[in-house]
């Protein structure tokens, strides 16, 4: 996938990467901005969440149950200062558990990405148009 969107479109894309990824683990790559929490937030929604998506900078990691009962991890390594940091945490159990985790910063735990993960890489075109590039990670 590479496609450019708008906030109108941001529901289809969401669809799009949930459809196309080979992985649930999704990798959000992209400078501060670029809107990577505002697409987490919209496939939260299309996953059926019923938590409502919000940044997980201090507590690293926020746990949202869908209508079926099943668990969506959504990560923020922003403010992580080694990856020991999520190790503490069991970021292993997270990313082998079979659910879905959205990773914002994973630049910052590379290390313990696993292979097959999906790589989101946004980029601001304008103040409302952005560009999506869809990539399985194999090495």
């Amino acid at each position: 996938m590479n496609k450019n969107y708008s906030l109108e479109l941001l529901s289809d894309i969401a669809k799009e990467i949930i459809q196309e990824s080979e992985s649930k683990i999704l990798l959000f790559y992209g400078e501060m901005g670029a809107g990577k929490t505002t697409l987490v937030k919209e496939i939260c929604k299309v996953l059926n969440c019923i938590d409502t998506a919000s940044s997980p900078t201090f507590s690293l990691v926020n746990e949202y149950k869908t209508t079926d009962n099943e668990s969506v991890y959504h990560f923020d390594f922003y403010r992580i200062e080694d990856e020991e940091e999520a190790l503490d945490i069991g970021i292993e159990d997270y990313l082998y558990s079979d659910n879905w985790c959205l990773i914002e910063w994973p630049d910052n735990v590379k290390n313990l990405l696993p292979l097959g993960a999906t790589r989101l890489e946004i980029s601001i075109l304008d103040s409302s148009t952005r560009n999506i590039q869809l990539n399985q990670i194999h090495s």
